[in-house]
């Protein structure tokens, strides 16, 4: 008898060697150890670069007397409080106007792009191409001006017209991002356009447009300071009252620091709640259990023996 010889055993590839493989894209070279140690490097060094420019910049504000006891008194005054407040108000009252016609005006936008007729999608071109172009501060000066409108409606105006334009074309490349199959197979089950756009191509476009939205949405709230130029009093425009109107004491650069951490910090929130849903839509629907009935033996062919 010939002996049959064992095939080798592969050897087994380690288990971080394997996580990376299966992460392998054809895009992306997974980075050798040399590769690794050097990203490493260059991390450590942005990391101390950027902490030195922070230690330097605080050393100034500290050097000229930033942080004094007397340029920050101020701010326990009720009346600085207040106003500062009430400029709070006013900037998410704008912002909250602002986003909801935004995303209202580009749904319009989106759907007459998406239009089966001609003069609809090209109307919607025009405008989407026309206020996403122009820039912000000249449509609020010119509806205030111009128009003759109030602070609040020409500021929310100005901001609606150009994130509007620019969420449409956020909702319509996400929407065109969906897999053909997915329409085909709505209008195969015989649902007009209408429906297969609310029900089944809009559902799974949210998932890809919602980082994109929420960027816009933060660009709009922080655009809501261009309204102390048109005398809308904002959050920048009490900070603005409050660095003129006190002694050579008071000071600009804590004004800033103040409005700058709130806006700072409002932002963070508006991302923190956009991360928040995102991991909420991604979370795969949870099936139940349900209950199955024992098997039973079936009915008898008929024709078998004993049928009769």
């Amino acid at each position: 008898m010939t002996a049959h010889a064992r095939p080798a055993r592969a050897p087994r590839t380690p288990r971080r060697a394997r996580s990376l493989q299966a992460n392998a894209s054809a895009l992306y070279d997974i980075p050798g150890p040399k590769a690794r140690a050097r990203h490493l490097a260059y991390g450590l060094l942005t990391t101390a670069a950027l902490l030195a420019l922070a230690g330097w910049v605080i050393y100034l504000l500290v050097d000229t007397g930033q942080f004094s006891g007397v340029k920050w008194r101020p701010f326990t005054y009720a009346g600085i409080q207040e106003l500062l407040l009430r400029g709070l108000g006013n900037t998410l009252k704008a912002f909250a106007f602002a986003a909801v016609l935004s995303l209202a005006l580009g749904a319009v936008l989106a759907a007459g792009r998406l239009s089966e007729h001609a003069p609809v999608r090209w109307i919607s071109t025009v405008l989407v191409e026309f206020f996403r172009a122009m820039p912000v501060l000249v449509m609020i000066f010119f509806i205030f001006v111009a128009l003759q409108v109030q602070p609040l409606p020409a500021l929310v105006a100005g901001l609606t017209l150009y994130n509007g334009s620019v969420l449409a074309e956020v909702f319509r490349t996400g929407i065109l991002s969906v897999e053909k199959g997915q329409g085909e197979a709505a209008y195969a089950l015989g649902l007009r356009k209408t429906q297969v756009m609310v029900h089944v191509l809009v559902p799974q476009a949210v998932r890809a447009m919602l980082p994109t939205i929420i960027s816009q949405l933060v660009v709009a709230l922080k655009d809501t300071s261009l309204g102390y130029l048109i005398t809308y009093e904002e959050f920048l425009h009490a900070g603005r009252l409050i660095a003129i109107n006190m002694d050579y004491t008071m000071p600009f650069i804590p004004v800033v620091i103040v409005i700058s951490a709130i806006y700072i910090g409002l932002c963070m929130l508006l991302s923190w709640f956009a991360t928040w849903v995102a991991r909420h839509e991604r979370r795969s629907v949870k099936v139940t259990a349900q209950a199955v009935a024992p098997p039973e033996a079936g009915s008898t062919m008929p024709g078998a023996p004993g049928v009769r």
